[in-house]
C-alpha cells in the first residue's frame, strides 16, 4: 500500500484513537479536577449547568449579604432552644451559634433537649412553654406534631422561631412562626445532585439516605431524586430510610446489605445530614473500601466538624453542602430581637456553599466572614 492510499487510513484511526481516550479522560472523576473534561454522558446539556453551579457554590471569597438595617438591641430577653435531639450535629450547632449571638446582644439562652422522640420533643416544649420565656426556638423538628404545645405559646403570645422547622425559609402561618431559619431545601437538593452529576461526569450509580419522619427532610430527599433523574446515565439505586435517632445502630447494617445488593455499581451517596456517613464508615471499611474511593459521599445539609474532618482526611466523605449552623443562630437572634420591637422578619436566607477538602482549608465549619460584624453593627453591641 502506498503512503498516500494509507495516509487517510491512518488519519481516520488516529482521530478515533483520540476520541476515546478524550472521552476516557474525561470520565474520569478523580478528587484532583472532578468537574472538567469531555464525556459521554448521557446528559451534556444538565452536566454542563451542573458543573457551573458546583464551581459557583464552592467559592470562599464571598460576602455578607445579609441585613443591614434593624431595631437596636432590646435587653433582658429569655431564649429557649427545644432541640429535636443534641446528637443532630446541626441542630447542636445552631444552639452553638444562638449561645453566642445571646452573648453579645446580651440575653439568656437554655437548651431544652427533646431526646429525637415524639414524646421527648412534646414534653420539652411544654417545659419551655410553662417558663413563659420572651421567644422559643422550634430546633429541627415537625411543629405539627406538637399543635396543643404550639397553642398554648400562642395564647401566651410567645413568639416561635423554627429552625428547619418547615420546608421553606421566612415566616409561617400554619404552623404559626414568626420565622423559619433555614437555607432553601430545593438549594440544598439541588446542589447535592449537581456535585454528583458534575463529579461523576454524568454516569452514576446512588444511593440517597434520608429521614421521612420529619417533612423538611423527606422534601429535600425527594427534590435530590428529582434533580439526579435529570441526567439519563445517573441511576438512584435505593432511598433508604433512616430515622436520624436511629442513624448510629441501622446505619452500618443497612449500608453492609447495600454493599452486598449493588457492589462497585454504588458509586455516589447522598445524605440529608451528614452523620450517616460517621455511621456508614465503619461498615465501608470492613468491606475494605477505602475512605477516599467509591463510595463518593455528599452530605445534603449541617456540615459538622466531624464531616470536615472526614472530607479533610479523605474518610468516606468528600463532600458537604453545610449550613452556616453558627451565623443562624445569630440569625435567630436577630429575628427575634425584631419580633420583640414589632418589626417583620428580616426576609434573609443564606445562599448554598459546597465544601470539600480542596476549599475548606482545614476548617471544621463553614463560618462565611461578615455576619457578626453586620450583625452587631445593627444591635449597637
Amino acid at each position: 500500500m502506498s503512503y498516500h492510499r494509507a495516509a487517510p487510513a491512518l488519519a481516520a484511526l488516529i482521530t478515533v484513537v483520540v476520541t476515546v481516550v478524550g472521552c476516557e479522560r474525561g470520565s474520569s472523576t478523580g478528587p484532583g479536577n472532578p468537574s472538567e473534561g469531555v464525556t459521554r454522558a448521557g446528559c451534556p446539556a444538565d452536566l454542563a449547568k451542573a458543573r457551573s453551579a458546583v464551581r459557583q457554590a464552592e467559592k470562599v471569597d464571598v460576602s455578607w449579604n445579609g441585613p443591614t438595617t434593624g431595631p437596636a438591641a432590646l435587653p433582658g430577653r429569655t431564649i429557649v432552644y427545644v432541640a429535636q435531639t443534641m446528637t443532630n450535629p446541626g441542630v447542636a450547632g445552631v444552639a452553638k451559634g444562638l449561645r453566642e449571638a445571646a452573648r453579645v446582644i446580651g440575653w439568656k439562652v437554655r437548651v431544652i433537649d427533646g431526646q429525637g422522640t415524639p414524646a421527648g420533643i412534646q414534653a420539652a416544649l411544654s417545659e419551655a412553654v410553662g417558663i413563659r420565656p420572651s421567644g422559643i426556638v422550634l430546633g429541627g423538628f415537625d411543629p405539627n406534631a406538637t399543635s396543643s404545645q404550639l397553642a398554648r405559646a400562642d395564647a401566651a403570645r410567645i413568639p416561635l422561631i423554627g429552625w428547619h422547622a418547615v420546608g421553606s425559609p421566612g415566616p409561617s402561618r400554619h404552623p404559626k412562626l414568626f420565622t423559619n431559619v433555614t437555607t432553601r431545601v430545593g438549594d440544598v437538593a439541588e446542589i447535592s445532585a449537581d456535585w454528583i452529576i458534575a463529579r461523576s461526569g454524568g454516569r452514576a450509580g446512588v444511593v440517597v439516605f434520608t429521614d421521612a419522619s420529619i417533612p423538611f427532610a423527606r422534601k429535600k430527599s425527594q427534590l435530590i431524586e428529582k434533580q439526579l433523574a435529570t441526567c439519563a446515565d445517573v441511576r438512584l439505586l435505593a432511598t433508604e430510610n433512616i430515622p436520624i435517632p436511629d442513624a448510629s445502630s441501622r446505619t452500618p447494617q443497612e449500608v453492609s446489605s447495600l454493599l452486598s445488593r449493588f457492589g462497585s455499581r454504588w458509586t455516589y451517596s447522598v445524605a440529608i445530614n451528614d452523620l450517616y456517613f460517621a455511621d456508614a464508615a465503619p461498615a465501608l471499611r470492613e468491606a475494605g473500601r477505602e475512605g477516599s474511593g467509591p463510595p463518593f459521599n455528599i452530605g445534603a445539609g449541617d456540615g459538622d466538624p466531624s464531616a470536615f474532618q472526614r472530607i479533610t482526611s479523605g474518610q468516606f466523605q468528600a463532600a458537604t453542602v453545610p449550613e452556616p449552623l453558627t451565623e443562624q443562630g445569630w440569625q435567630i437572634v436577630d429575628e427575634f430581637n425584631r419580633a420583640f420591637a414589632g418589626e417583620p422578619a428580616s426576609g434573609y436566607v443564606a445562599p448554598v456553599h459546597v465544601a470539600t477538602a480542596a476549599n475548606s482549608g482545614g476548617a471544621t465549619s463553614w463560618d462565611p466572614p461578615g455576619y457578626r460584624e453586620g450583625y452587631r453593627k445593627i444591635w449597637g453591641r
